[in-house]
């Protein structure tokens, strides 16, 4: 069966309930501080801190996780969620975790910056779709990346979504990589997407996600990449002319403890969240793809331009990223050698 065929009326159902209630995260933070505070002394509060703002995919299925979790664990322990970068950007974050003053996050590009090996879901046009992603998963992430979080204080529990990433700017539609030219270009702190969009012609530079909506309102920046559902979250459609479907990366979301407080935590808390972790992998596609599907009609209803780029010029321009990649990291050339043929299985 085909992921995109799994739990699709589900993750629309949960979505839209999520999405009804405060916008998602900040009921469930507030639902679970109340509840945390009336709770007996003897309850574990663990915090799961994430810089996704209210709307966002990693709002809902991090509320969702956090929802299931507490159901199972009750007075033993509660999980109280953080969004919208309250306890800060995704570097501080995993400084936090190694440091024990938070229990859990949800991050994404910044680990390519923290371990070399992981910029591999930095290059272009990897990952074909989530059923190719499900076989990189189990034949390459477990088996040899997850380890290396390890080995830096970090234990991922498990792989989830942040989504295929795409650009919007108020200059002009981009169709082929020369269109690029000259657009301000805000990335996230990833080394290999600077690389990526200086590849293609534009003029990138990183920016927290937070800041992002000013600088494009202000002019500051032309244009951004990122999946719909952070697009959206963030307002950033509101200002911004034109959507290009290039689908240029597609950004995992690795669900993160780091090493030292985890093994702290008693055991049969940790079992639970472990279970509910890998359960929620179908829940999070479905629902990442309900996303996408609903949003485009939603950016098109509110006067956006969106367009569908052939992606082989893109990917042609952007091979030098490929071979950088080979050539700086360690077994880079392996690992990209093992994740193709994964795509045609």
């Amino acid at each position: 069966m085909k992921v995109q065929e799994r739990e699709q009326g589900a993750g629309s159902r949960e979505w839209a309930r999520s999405l009804a209630v405060l916008g998602g995260s900040a009921a469930i933070a507030l639902t679970l501080s109340i509840a945390a505070c009336g709770a007996g002394s003897g309850t574990l509060q663990l915090k799961f801190a994430h810089v996704g703002p209210p709307g966002s995919l990693y709002d809902v299925i991090i509320g969702e996780f956090a929802r299931r979790v507490n159901e199972r664990l009750g007075e033993r322990a509660q999980v109280v969620t953080f969004g919208s970068s309250q306890l800060g950007n995704d570097e501080v974050l995993l400084q936090k975790l190694k440091l024990g003053t938070i229990d859990i996050t949800l991050t994404s590009t910044v680990m390519s910056s923290t371990i070399d090996e992981f910029a591999l879901f930095e290059m272009p046009y990897l990952v074909r779709d989530r059923d190719h992603m499900l076989r990189i998963e189990r034949e390459v992430f477990w088996p040899e990346l997850a380890p290396l979080a390890e080995a830096q204080g970090y234990k991922v529990l498990a792989l989830w979504e942040n989504g295929f990433r795409h650009l919007t700017n108020n200059v002009r539609p981009i169709t082929v990589p020369q269109d690029l030219q000259g657009i301000k270009l805000r990335t996230p702190r990833s080394p290999w997407r600077i690389k990526l969009f200086q590849a293609l012609g534009a003029n990138p530079s990183p920016m927290s996600f937070s800041e992002v909506f000013v600088a494009l309102q202000t002019g500051v920046m032309d244009g951004q990449e990122n999946p719909l559902a952070n697009i959206y979250s963030g307002k950033l459609h509101e200002v911004q002319d034109f959507l290009s479907l290039t689908g240029h990366v597609y950004s995992p979301a690795y669900l993160t403890v780091g090493s030292s407080r985890w093994v702290r935590l008693p055991q049969d808390v940790r079992e639970v969240i472990e279970r509910v972790a890998g359960e929620m992998r179908e829940f999070v596609y479905a629902t990442a793809e309900q996303m996408d599907a609903e949003l485009l009609r939603t950016f098109r209803a509110s006067g956006v331009v969106i367009n569908e780029p052939d992606r082989e010029p893109f990917l042609e321009a952007s091979r030098v990223v490929y071979e950088e990649f080979a050539n700086a990291v360690p077994g880079g050339r392996e690992l990209v050698d093992r994740v193709l043929p994964l795509a045609n299985q």
